[in-house]
């Protein structure tokens, strides 16, 4: 099982959703998901004395022009364990620019949080809030010398706008004729458009150990 592709996050009410959480709230350790074996793999250490001030992860079956499933912040009293799938409500989105590349983050709240579940829209949060989610992702990056802008926050009509724009991407790109097609061919395809030629590299190979990996037998 790959949980962004085999999680649907669409059978919820309305305006919730599911979501994978990769990093916990006051995390430190950047986890992320490996897409060829959707398993979690430790990207680094943040470098700067700083963490994640909300749950941290992904909407599955979400795509984006950074070739990675949509970012989503959820908002609550407490962390939880990577890889837990958390009911949200958007309220809203921080557009952000990094390393010159769109990368948008879709801000909600754990619909099951009595704290949080009354909250609608972003214009509902304390100003501070917003503030310490722009400061985070200000400096989280600075000790690495990488450049990261906040372009603003918008409300709910455009987080929910975008994360529409998402499922579409997603439907457009892993489904040909009608069926969706295999994950890791995908990867390994898109591993040929990759930037760097040591990322290139690694993604072709890890994709096609995966594919080369002989299939488990059902007893």
């Amino acid at each position: 099982m790959n949980p962004w592709h085999d999680i649907d996050p669409r059978q919820k009410t309305p305006d919730t959703l599911d979501c994978v959480i990769e990093i916990p709230r006051g995390g430190r350790l950047k986890y992320e998901l490996d897409k060829v074996t959707g398993l979690l793999r430790l990207d680094r250490v943040l470098y700067s004395a700083v963490f994640y001030p909300a749950n941290y992860g992904f909407i599955p079956q979400t795509y984006c022009d950074d070739s990675d499933p949509l970012d989503i912040l959820v908002l609550g009293h407490h962390e939880v364990v990577p890889m837990c799938i958390m009911t949200a409500r958007p309220i809203g989105v921080m557009q952000m620019i990094d390393q010159d590349e769109e990368d948008d983050k879709i801000i909600a709240i754990h619909e099951h949080d009595p704290a949080y579940n009354h909250l609608r829209d972003i214009s509902e949060l304390p100003r501070h809030t917003l503030n310490e989610l722009q400061r985070f992702f200000e400096d989280y990056k600075a000790l690495e010398l990488k450049k990261v802008r906040i372009e603003r926050f918008k409300g709910c009509s455009d987080a929910l706008s975008i994360i529409e724009k998402g499922f579409k991407l997603y439907d457009e790109t892993f489904y040909r004729g009608g069926e969706r097609i295999n994950p890791v061919v995908h990867a390994v395809e898109a591993a040929t458009r990759t930037p760097s030629m040591q990322a290139r590299m690694e993604a072709a190979k890890r994709a096609a150990a995966h594919l080369e990996a002989p299939e488990t037998q059902e007893s």
